[in-house]
Parts: structure tokens; C-alpha cells; sequence
């Protein structure tokens, strides 16, 4: 998150701190570190002696939940990929089933295929080889299980996918839309398109009367979330301000621009006053949220006719693509999950939800997000893919990530 998001900034401006940034030439402190966004540059050339370290290096800039990026790559056996939810990075309080988490391995996986295919490689995919959890089960338990055995092959009659060339300029566009521009027809035909029928079912809501009850229950559970503590605390815990903790930690919510410099440096920013109702952190928060809740002028969401581990899985599968499509067409995308967080507080949001897009029977809404027109935003953090691999077996044959 940069200076620009200007609802957050509006409300700091009382405090005087805007007047000093402004005068004391410090608009060039605190940008993003480069070494925290190179891997959008693209594999390096040590990645190109093996096919799946050069597809993994696409992989990692999936979307994943609040940029948590819960992935493990094993490679320990030759030509297979191991794919693994890492135990240490889940959000049990806003996703206490894991089921996002999922969806975002969902999207790793599909960049890695689309990857794959640009060298003329075949991916054989085994979802869940060793059982999965339950849908009810909670996040803790999805890491017993591979989420996927991926066998390398290469196949001289795989044809790349034009998606590919989006990857490097994909970005979940946190910031308010154009409110006078919904979807354009021609570009809500692409996004149907690149779904996967036998997968999910997308729905778009591109007119002001569809999208107007989804505009105020998004605000709603974007409130609901912010006003709950034990949940914003856990995107308080993943919030890096300034660029010495997004150089360090390279993932989570990135805060980085000379006003959180002043903020942090003047004591207003720290986790006790982002939690507190009535502090500039607080309020600021609360106002940049609702200033992109309010500009939304189209939605679509991803269903699936069930909800076991394998179809959110799929549905982050098809969820990339529709991202994918987006920046390849030059429009915004942005997924908005609080409606569909499954724990007590949320319900009755979720129900009003349901009822609003007249869910059918037994339909799981995996995947919700905001669509429209913005200014283009720069890319979000990713670790080194070195901290996700696993190259080798330790003495006990535990895996030794390198």
C-alpha cells in the first residue's frame, strides 16, 4: 500500500504530519525495497537448468490470501513437484478451514501449468495423493496432506497459453474503481470465457441495480472484520510498514510511502493503534477500506456445485485465469473475502449475500471480487523461492527447505 491511497491520507491530514512530509523533503523516503518485488522480473538464469524451478519462479507471484504465499515446493524426487501447504502460514482466525488457503494453491498451481507449457512441458496432475481433509476440518489439518504430486514431462505437443504473457503484470487492484465505468460487455465476454465450465460457474453483477446490494454488503463485512478484534488482528500481524519490515518479512499487507514513514516514525503507526477504535491508524484503515468498498461499480464471483478440497483447488484455478484476463485486457481486478469468511459473525452478512445473487442449493461461492477501471498499481512482495523449495532429505528423511 503506497501514499496514493488517498482515503487513508485524508484522514491523517489532521494531524499536521501530512504538512510536515510535504515540506521537509522526504517524497522519495521510504519506496518500495527492490529486492522485495525482483521476482517480478522474472526467473533468474540459475533457474533455467531445471524446468520446475523455472516454472516455480512464475508461480510464486500467485494471488494468495492477505500475500501470506503458503506454499511448499518439494523436489526432492527427480521430474515430480511436491506441492505443500505450509503449517506456518494460515489465517485460522478469517479462514478457519482453510478453504482460501486452498484457493490460493489453486492459483500457484495453475501459473506453474500455464508456465510449463511456455518450454513445451506437460504437467500430470494428482490432486491430494494421501487423502485430503474434510471440508469442516480445520486450517491446521489441510497441511497433513499434499495438496498436490505434479510429474514434469516433457511433451513437444503442449501449446503455450497466451495467458502467459499477463503474469509479470497481474496485481489485485486494492484501490477505488471509476464509479461511472462498469465492466465493459466485451471485456465481462473475455472473463466468461476464460473460465472452466467443468470447474466453476462465474457470475457477473455489471449493472448499478446488481452491483448496488453488493457495493453495500462488501462495505458491511469489510466493517464487520475491521471492528472484530481477534480478525483484525491477524491482518494487523501481517501488515509490514515501512520498507525495513517489507525487506525482511516479503510478504503480507505492504505499507511503505513517507506518510506511514512519519506515521511509524512519530509512534501514530504501531499494532496497539491500528487496533484501537477512535487513533488516526485505526480510522485511516477503516477509511481506505470503505473508499475502494464504495468504488466498486461491478463484482463476479466463482462458485462450485460442491466444496471439497479438490474443487477449491480448481476454483483458485480458474480464479488466476480470470486475473490473468483482466491485466491482459487492461482492467481492474480485485478479490474481496470477507462475505465469505466462515466464522460466527460473518453469517449473517454471508446469508444476506447468498439471498442477494440468489445462490442455488448447494452452491459454494468460493471467490468474490470487485472489477472496473483504475490507475495501474505496482506489484506486492514475494520471498525468495529459495525459503519455499525442498532440495533434499534431511538424516530422519524430514524435508530440508533450502
Amino acid at each position: 500500500m503506497v501514499m496514493s491511497r488517498r482515503k487513508f491520507i485524508r484522514t491523517l491530514g489532521g494531524t499536521g504530519i501530512m504538512l510536515a512530509a510535504g515540506t521537509v523533503g522526504l517524497q522519495q523516503c521510504d519506496r518500495m525495497p527492490g529486492e522485495a518485488i525482483a521476482a517480478w522480473n522474472g526467473p533468474n538464469a540459475a533457474s533455467e537448468g531445471d524446468i520446475r524451478v523455472w516454472a516455480l519462479s512464475w508461480a510464486l507471484l500467485a494471488p494468495n490470501p492477505h500475500n501470506i504465499q503458503p506454499w511448499i515446493a518439494d523436489l526432492t524426487v527427480p521430474g515430480e513437484i511436491t506441492l505443500n501447504v505450509d503449517p506456518n502460514r494460515l489465517l485460522p482466525e478469517t479462514d478457519p478451514y482453510g478453504r482460501q488457503i486452498l484457493i490460493g494453491h489453486g492459483t500457484f498451481l495453475e501459473l506453474l501449468d500455464i508456465a510449463a507449457r511456455e518450454k513445451g512441458f506437460r504437467l500430470d496432475i494428482t490432486y491430494f495423493p494421501d487423502g485430503e481433509a474434510p471440508a469442516d476440518a480445520p486450517a491446521s489439518e489441510i497441511s497433513r496432506y499434499p495438496v498436490a504430486r505434479i510429474a514434469v514431462t516433457k511433451d513437444n505437443s503442449v501449446r503455450p497459453d497466451p495467458l502467459f504473457q499477463a503474469i509479470p503484470t497481474r496485481r489485485s487492484t486494492k484501490e477505488p474503481y471509476d464509479p461511472a465505468r462498469p465492466l465493459q460487455n466485451n471485456h465481462a465476454s473475455a472473463l466468461v470465457t476464460a473460465v472452466r465450465k467443468e470447474h466453476s460457474r462465474l457470475d457477473l453483477a455489471l449493472d448499478e441495480i446488481s452491483a448496488a446490494p453488493l457495493r453495500v454488503l462488501t462495505g458491511q463485512a469489510t466493517m464487520l472484520e475491521m471492528n472484530t478484534p481477534a480478525k483484525l488482528e491477524e491482518s494487523i500481524d501481517l501488515s509490514r510498514i515501512g520498507a525495513d519490515e517489507i525487506a525482511k518479512h516479503r510478504d503480507g499487507i505492504d505499507l511503505h510511502g513517507p506518510m506511514f514513514w512519519w506515521l511509524k516514525a512519530l509512534g501514530f503507526m504501531t499494532k496497539e493503534a491500528a487496533m484501537t477504535p477512535g487513533t488516526a491508524a485505526h480510522q485511516g484503515g477503516m477509511d481506505y477500506a470503505m473508499g475502494w468498498a464504495n468504488a466498486s461499480p461491478s463484482f463476479g464471483w466463482i462458485s462450485t456445485q460442491g466444496n471439497s478440497r479438490i474443487d477449491q483447488v480448481k476454483a483458485g484455478r480458474d480464479y488466476i485465469r480470470i486475473d490473468l484476463t483482466a491485466s491482459a485486457n487492461g482492467f481492474a481486478i480485485h478479490p474481496v473475502s470477507q462475505l465469505l469468511q466462515e466464522y460466527t459473525e460473518m453469517a449473517e452478512l454471508q446469508k444476506a449475500f447468498y439471498k442477494a445473487i440468489s445462490k442455488p442449493e448447494g452452491d459454494t461461492v468460493q471467490m468474490l471480487f470487485r472489477l472496473g477501471y483504475a490507475e495501474r498499481v505496482p506489484p506486492s512482495p514475494r520471498r525468495d523461492l529459495e525459503s519455499l523449495l525442498v532440495t533434499q532429505r534431511s538424516a530422519c528423511n524430514l524435508p530440508s527447505v533450502v
